[in-house]
Formats: structure tokens, C-alpha cells, sequence
């Protein structure tokens, strides 16, 4: 693997505008993530088996758990990796646009690239760069548990399902939606090990990010913390009462995929099944002493393209997004009605397509409400390179994270700008990170 001084040479020389490309005979290796970031875990896990809980082919689920004992705060991160509901994304032909791991978890699973760099705020740090250092978290310390993601239905199906190829070429497909069951199991082991938690943080990132707002109430009545939190990072539970709200068709799809109906009966009178957005102010309303927090890209063009690509046949990326960011508006719109709602929404990063604002590096999370081009007298204030401008605070997702778990409520969404593209820092390192992801 490439050294630290190496790869600080390497990105030296993409500064200067030189390539990083080399061939074989170069000696110079491809680029991984533990190359660039200083952060992953290095934790002491112990992995957990519930006899009973599956992956979607029926192999046996596992997730990992991380006991400080200096610590009475915990971090429940689930993981994200797509969603299917049918064969042609069920089957993985869909590529990024299927589930992940439909063939299980390994055994060593929690040591490998995913698991290790991808969630800072189980971590507990904002990992260093190159030149940027590392950060320490307000989670830092905190007890850990990673739950990983190998069912397909945002960890929140209770379902067995058969699907058949269209093209009738290969066998029908028997996917086991379990996810429901799994975190209810995960939750009632987790219950038994940790039974006095003080703060208590339920995030995950896209399919993980929807389970954060899905699963919180499973999690708060089963772990009955002293305060709880709830992170969504870009899995958002949009409000979509009736067909001519944007979300609808996939609410209703995965409702039947999954056997959603199930789960909703378990949720208390305060969610309307017939609009799954309910569920952000049932959450607020029931556990009115907790906070809870959404954050995500306006120009997100991955989960959005789950929540419409296939829902409205030719629409272009532009037409997507349009879709994606009248919906964004809709939640905004929804929490500023809930007291205990935060959101921090950045406009847009250049590493992986804008989705997920909260994992691998912080680099380019930040938001500024007021951000704007710069005047014509601003034009020579550092850095030169950049046309726009945060007049009032930049606040990053480190800071944003600190304020929101001592208290404070945050509400943060950035107008449509190109401060990042245009930002040197992420010029250099947004194309390594991307690659190396």
C-alpha cells in the first residue's frame, strides 16, 4: 500500500495538475481508502449470531458489537447499500441500483474496507487527510455497534419472496426480506448487554438512513435509553399522502415487496400507513425529549434515482433531481412544523454523486443558509479560485453534530451553488476519495 508520505507527494503533484496514473511498471499501486484517510476503526469487535436471523439467500446474519466499558453512550450505525424489490434488482442485474451482499456477510466482514472507513460518526472521528487532521467527534468514546445490510428492504421487510426472470431464462429467485426480524432480534440482544444507556444515537446512511428513522421506534422502546437521537443521512422518508406526490410509486412498491403492512401495524396510532413521510412527526411527537436530525445533498443522484428513475420512465438526471428536490422541500417543510427536528442540507459535493453527507470524510459537508457569488469587489479574497462566498457561518458536519447532541436545534439548507466544485481542497482530494470508493 501506498505510504502517507508517498500518497501527500502524489497529491502534491495532482496540485500542480500532473496525473496520479501510472502503469504496473511504475511500481505504483491503485489507490485504496485506507491510503487516503486516517480514521477506520480499529476497534475490538465481537461478532453476534441470532439463530433465526438471515441474509436475503438465507445464510446466516451476523452483525458487530463494540462494548467500551468507559462508556454508557452507544452509536447504532446501520448500514446502507441499495434496495430490490423485484428480480431484475433483486437478482443484482441493476447493478448499483440492487441490494448489497445478496450472497451474505463473511465471517471477516467487519474488517474490511466498508465496515472500517465508512461511518466517522461511529468511529468517533472525522478522519484526517493529507494535509487536514484528524478530528475527533462528539461521539468519540461512545460504545459501537454496526448492524450490516444483506436483506434488500432497508432493514425493515418481513417478507419471503419469490421472483422470477422476465426473460424465463434463469431459476425464480427466493429472497428473504428479513430485515424486520433481524433488527428486532439485534435490538433485544442489545438490550441484554448494554441495560443502562445514557445517550443513546440511532444513524445509518442511505438504505441505513431510512432505517434510522424506520427502526427508531423498535429501538427506543426496546433499549429505553436516558436520551436518544436519530441521525438520518440520506434516506429520507419523504411525505407523500396521495399519487401526485413524487414518492408515492416507490412507497407503494416496497409496501407490497415487503409486506410493509406488517410492520406499520407495530407503530403507534400517531403513523398513517397510507403516508409513509408520518412517520418523522409520529417519532417527534412520541419521543418528544429526543432529537432527531436529517441530512443529505439537494443534488443527490442515488437515491433519488431508487425513489424515480424507474417510477418515470425518461426522465433525465435534470428531471430527477427536480423531483428529488420539490420532495426535499416537502420534508423541510414537515420538520419545521416539529420542534425537536434538525436538518443540515448541503447543495452539493463531487464524491458519490452528492449521496451521503456523513460518511468516509466530512470534506465538503458543511452548509452556509447564506451562501452566495461573490461581489465584484470580493473577487480577490482567498481563496482567488473560488466565485462564491458564506457571508454568515460555514458550518461543518463536526460542528453541526456537537451543537445538535448538547442541545441545540439547527437548521441549516443551503441554496443551489457551486462553492465545492470550485473549492481547491476538494478539487484534489474529491476525485482520489471517489476513486478509491
Amino acid at each position: 500500500m501506498i505510504k502517507a508520505d508517498s500518497l501527500s507527494r502524489r497529491l502534491l503533484l495532482s496540485a500542480a495538475g500532473l496525473s496520479l496514473a501510472a502503469g504496473l511498471s511504475s511500481g505504483v499501486h491503485a489507490v485504496g481508502i485506507e491510503d487516503v484517510v486516517d480514521g477506520g476503526n480499529n476497534f475490538a469487535w465481537q461478532k453476534v449470531e441470532i439463530p433465526g436471523t438471515k441474509c436475503s439467500d438465507g445464510s446466516q446474519y451476523k452483525f458487530w458489537v463494540h462494548d467500551n466499558p468507559n462508556s454508557n453512550n452507544i452509536v447504532l450505525m446501520y448500514e446502507g447499500g441499495g434496495a430490490c424489490w423485484d428480480y431484475e434488482s433483486c437478482s443484482g442485474a441493476l447493478g448499483i441500483l440492487g441490494a448489497a451482499n445478496p450472497n451474505g456477510l463473511a465471517d471477516s466482514y467487519i474488517t474490511e474496507t466498508k465496515a472500517k472507513f465508512v461511518a466517522p460518526v461511529m468511529n468517533g472521528n472525522d478522519p484526517g487527510l493529507p494535509f487536514r487532521s484528524k478530528e475527533n467527534l462528539v461521539t468519540n468514546g461512545w460504545d459501537a455497534v454496526y448492524i450490516p445490510y444483506c436483506t434488500g428492504d432497508v432493514h425493515v421487510g418481513n417478507n419471503v419472496a419469490t421472483y422470477t426472470d422476465p426473460t424465463g431464462v434463469n431459476p425464480p429467485l427466493n429472497f428473504y426480506h428479513y430485515g424486520f426480524h433481524n433488527s428486532q432480534q439485534t435490538l433485544q440482544h442489545l438490550a441484554g448487554v448494554f441495560p443502562n444507556i445514557n445517550k443513546m444515537m440511532i444513524t445509518g446512511f442511505s438504505a441505513g438512513g431510512v432505517a434510522s428513522s424506520a427502526i427508531y421506534n423498535e429501538a427506543r422502546t426496546t433499549l429505553n435509553p436516558t436520551k436518544g437521537y436519530m441521525l438520518n443521512d440520506s434516506g429520507p422518508l419523504f411525505p407523500a399522502p396521495d399519487a401526485s406526490y413524487n414518492s408515492r410509486q416507490l412507497h407503494d412498491t416496497i409496501k407490497l415487496a415487503w409486506d410493509l403492512d406488517t410492520v406499520f401495524d407495530q407503530l403507534p396510532p400517531g403513523f398513517d400507513a397510507n403516508d409513509v413521510g408520518t412517520i418523522n412527526p409520529m417519532l417527534a411527537n412520541e419521543f418528544p425529549q429526543d432529537q432527531f436530525a436529517y441530512t443529505g445533498y439537494s443534488t443527490d443522484y442515488n437515491f433519488s434515482r431508487f425513489s424515480y428513475e424507474r417510477f418515470f420512465p425518461g426522465l433525465d438526471q435534470a428531471g430527477i433531481l427536480a423531483k428529488w428536490q420539490a420532495d426535499q422541500d416537502n420534508l423541510v417543510a414537515q420538520m419545521n412544523q416539529l420542534s425537536n427536528y434538525s436538518y443540515h442540507i448541503p447543495w452539493h459535493r463531487p464524491i458519490n454523486d452528492s449521496h451521503c453527507s456523513t460518511i468516509i470524510t466530512f470534506l465538503g459537508s458543511h452548509a452556509c443558509p447564506s451562501i452566495r457569488k461573490k461581489r465584484w469587489y470580493e473577487a480577490f479574497q482567498w481563496p482567488w479560485s473560488q466565485s462564491w462566498k458564506c457571508p454568515g457561518t460555514m458550518t461543518g458536519m463536526a460542528s453541526f453534530l456537537s451543537q445538535w447532541v448538547n442541545g441545540s436545534r439547527l437548521r441549516l439548507k443551503e441554496p443551489p451553488n457551486n462553492y465545492n466544485l470550485e473549492d481547491p481542497g476538494m478539487e484534489i482530494y474529491g476525485p482520489i476519495i471517489d476513486g478509491a470508493i
